[in-house]
């Protein structure tokens, strides 16, 4: 019998990951766009590039915290979705299902940055570019580095119930040290979805892979090490962990745990 799409959970996906491209690289435009009253306001660009990363972790937060984040679990983005994956949270369908949802939405969400006309245009709409002076070798490290860290950290709240419900609380501290640090060299990325919206806005492709490969093989690298926790997570949210409206997330946790208990007994006999 076939599966019904999950149509809430895929629209939620798309609006907060439409949503997060809108208001996190808005802020990118009023920060450091030609013209914004930003640079007189507050100087130093490094201060600037602080209170950009608070705000843009700050927006992740709010989404994971609102309904959106209620229905989904507030992904939204695909090295996390990926990462659950990973850690069979999720099943091959839905994460094709996410991962399509996160890419239209930060197409979506990409739209409006329009209106920001030529403020928007001099800092090619928050696209995510290889910095000045850096080789092609550093900006995919420094992909790869933030990802994992953040990737990490996500796995280490997630997988502990104590502190779970801290989760999103994380992303606007990290995103502010890492904005500030890194930005510079990458643009901080640390999600393809983040990076595609602006790119086709913009037309700026200039390394465009980077904002795959290295965000991937960050979450990858991420699950690896953390992979002693995966027993631990119990649904593949960010917070919200006991709504399920559908139960589509217990079936899904059921039935990675029954391939689990399956692959143990396999394993086990002669």
């Amino acid at each position: 019998m076939s599966q019904r799409f999950p149509w809430r959970p895929f629209s939620s996906e798309l609006i907060g990951t439409a949503l997060l491209v809108l208001v996190g690289l808005s802020l990118v435009i009023v920060m450091f766009g030609t013209g914004s009253p930003m640079e007189r306001l507050i100087p130093s660009e490094g201060l600037r590039r602080l209170i950009t990363g608070f705000l843009f972790g700050t927006t992740g937060a709010a989404i994971a915290l609102s309904v959106v984040g209620k229905e989904s679990g507030a992904h939204i983005n695909p090295v996390v979705t990926m990462a659950f994956w990973l850690f069979r949270k999720l099943d091959s369908r839905m994460t094709m299902i996410y991962v399509s949802a996160q890419l239209v939405g930060a197409t979506i969400g990409s739209l409006p940055l329009l209106v920001w006309g030529s403020m928007g245009r001099s800092v090619f709409f928050g696209a995510t570019l290889p910095g000045a002076g850096w080789s092609t070798q550093a900006v995919l490290l420094g992909e790869v580095i933030t990802t994992f860290i953040m990737v990490s950290l996500l796995i280490v709240f997630v997988g502990f119930r104590r502190i779970r419900s801290f989760t999103p609380g994380i992303f606007p501290i990290l995103y502010a040290i890492m904005v500030y640090l890194e930005s510079p060299i990458s643009g901080t990325s640390t999600n393809p979805a983040r990076s595609l919206g602006p790119a086709i806005v913009s037309g700026q492709w200039q390394g465009w892979w980077i904002f795959w490969v290295g965000p991937m093989i960050g979450a990858f690298l991420a699950t690896l090490a953390c992979s002693f926790l995966a027993k631990r997570i119990t649904v593949a949210k960010l917070y919200h962990f006991d709504s399920d409206r559908d139960g589509l997330f217990r079936r899904m946790g059921s039935s990675s745990r029954a391939r689990g208990s399956t692959g143990s007994t396999e394993s086990g006999n002669p």
